[in-house]
């Protein structure tokens, strides 16, 4: 499968590490000029230079707060896909969960998203082609108890990848969402650790969670990054012409669902 995103320039919010640096990488490697995203500019730096070699920029802006968007447009004021990998999660026991956590987990997870893709859709439109991509969680599904405010978050994420897919409707524009599974990055292993015993080494401890947490995951192991990553690449590219509205699983068989 030849994936050739030549000529195209992507945007990976969040990008500086985990999924986010996976996914810039893959569609670097495949031929976009990419624009990696953190807040700061040492982040952002840092992660351009593990790139190198590639055709990749850094685009230092907190895109969680207008302020930031309007610097991120001004530095990058159109793209060819936008791939909203940004978002926040921790475990929270329900009844404690605040209403200002609420408020934080929507914007940062949801609001993000939505100011974003209002602002590069219509450019997407005009010019005949486009991919917005939103990473989501196996738990918009399968609502986790330990953190139902992210879990809403993210059932509002696929909600809002439908509702665009039908705005950009026929004009060669795709909206689609990618429910990633439980997946193996340094923000997961902080939060395995605080389920399970910090005293274990990571693959006892990963082992523990998945038995104890996730135990409806068939892979029985954490995802990798890059296994998310091929399925956005393969999203952003012309191969993925006739995918739109859709909520793609890359969750490990997670989801007990035979459909998408």
């Amino acid at each position: 499968m030849n994936i050739d995103l030549t000529g195209k320039t992507a945007l990976v919010t969040g990008s500086t590490q985990g999924i986010g640096l996976a996914i810039a990488e893959h569609l670097a490697r495949s031929g976009a000029r990419v624009a990696v995203n953190g807040r700061t500019a040492e982040r952002v730096d840092e992660a351009v230079s593990k790139l190198a070699g590639l055709d990749v920029i850094g685009v230092a802006a907190d895109v969680s707060t207008e302020e930031g968007t309007a610097e991120l447009l001004r530095q990058l004021p159109a793209v060819d896909v936008l791939v909203n990998n940004l978002g926040i999660f921790g475990a929270v026991p329900p009844m404690e969960i605040t209403d200002e956590q609420w408020r934080t987990y929507f914007d940062v997870n949801v609001l993000v998203s939505v100011r974003l893709i209002r602002s590069y859709l219509p450019g997407m439109i005009e010019r005949g082609w486009g991919r917005a991509i939103q990473i989501a969680s196996d738990s918009a599904i399968v609502i986790p108890a330990e953190m139902i405010h992210y879990g809403v978050s993210k059932t509002a994420l696929l909600a809002v990848s439908r509702g665009f897919a039908k705005e950009a409707a026929g004009t060669g524009v795709t909206v689609n969402s990618v429910i990633a599974g439980p997946t193996h990055t340094a923000g997961v292993e902080d939060f395995v650790y605080q389920l399970v015993d910090k005293s274990l080494p990571w693959d006892a401890a990963q082992r523990e969670f998945m038995i104890k947490y996730r135990p409806q995951s068939l892979l029985q192991r954490l995802i990798e990054p890059e296994e998310i990553a091929n399925m956005v690449a393969y999203l952003a590219s012309p191969l993925a012409s006739a995918t739109t509205g859709g909520a793609l699983r890359v969750d490990g068989g997670y989801v007990d669902s035979i459909l998408p």
